[in-house]
């Protein structure tokens, strides 16, 4: 717990390869579907809502630790505000210490509904990966990190890359969108039965989905051979999102012989981030840190 907490302070002394956060419009050719008549965003203790132009915020590496792998972190929020801050800021500072490139993700929310977010996510992969050099990543090493909502938005760009939903006519759709590698926080997976979260299934999909919707929505259904290779975290004590989302997505992810991990903590309620005092679950960071190592995502570029 200590070395987390230190790791968080040095990531705030450490100089990155950026010396501030540069914000990318996601659609600077125009949102689809925009809803000029939304006015502005609201932000209030971190967290943003009415989301209406799609933004990437790009967070540099520790310049000395620069391994080129990079991850687009989506907050989470129900699908009706995202929690930027901690859900978003915090895990990139965390990242930078181990040199990688964060993007945090800023997705179209109820306003919109399915499928904006989709297309969002998508068009975050695709575009960290069409200028990977210009972000001196690896086009190969592009992870998608989500918590709660946004653990089911990430969990939608591994299992729905090749979607037709989640294209828009524009020429970045003949970019690969599928991740290299997800990491899930606590995350919504199914739309449907008792573990479902009514408020991120009734903000995405409405209040009277289809059946077709309600499946395809429900991510433990498209698991593939093709989704990526993942890293779970959940808690026993989540009342929000039922750790059975997190399960059902590993069983899944087991069938299809596609490598999984997960870490199941006792303690911490939904939406923990990286709060301290938690018992185990507060270093569910040193985890993630030796699974990405494992995987070879934290070796320098060669």
């Amino acid at each position: 717990m200590k070395r987390i907490a230190l790791a968080l302070l040095l990531a705030a002394a450490l100089p990155l390869s950026q010396a501030a956060p540069k914000v990318l419009p996601l659609w600077p050719e125009g949102v689809p579907g925009a809803k000029p008549a939304l006015g502005p965003e609201r932000f209030e203790n971190g967290r943003v809502s009415n989301i209406s132009e799609p933004t990437i915020t790009v967070y540099g590496p520790a310049v000395d630790r620069q391994n080129g792998t990079a991850v687009i972190i989506c907050p989470g929020g129900g699908y009706v505000r995202e929690s930027f801050q901690r859900e978003g800021e915090q895990y990139a500072t965390w990242l930078s210490t181990l040199g990688v490139t964060s993007f945090v993700l800023k997705y179209r929310l109820q306003e919109f509904g399915h499928p904006a977010p989709l297309q969002d996510v998508l068009r975050a992969v695709r575009l960290v990966r069409s200028k990977a050099a210009e972000f001196h990543v690896r086009a190969d090493r592009i992870g998608v990190m989500g918590s709660s909502a946004g653990g089911h938005l990430a969990a939608t760009a591994g299992t729905l890359f090749d979607n037709p939903l989640g294209r828009t006519g524009a020429q970045l759709d003949a970019v690969s969108a599928r991740p290299d590698f997800l990491m899930l926080m606590y995350p919504v997976i199914t739309m449907d039965g008792p573990a479902v979260h009514t408020g991120s299934r009734k903000a995405l999909i409405g209040g009277a989905p289809s059946a077709e919707t309600v499946q395809l929505m429900s991510v433990e259904k498209q698991v593939t051979k093709d989704t990526p290779p993942t890293l779970l975290i959940h808690t026993q004590e989540d009342k929000s999102v039922p750790v059975e989302n997190s399960i059902m997505f590993y069983q899944a992810l087991t069938r299809a012989a596609v490598p999984a991990e997960m870490y199941l903590f006792e303690h911490g309620a939904h939406g923990m981030g990286m709060k301290p005092g938690l018992g185990t679950a507060s270093n569910w960071p040193r985890r993630a840190e030796e699974w990405l190592r494992e995987r070879g995502l934290l070796d320098a570029v060669r």
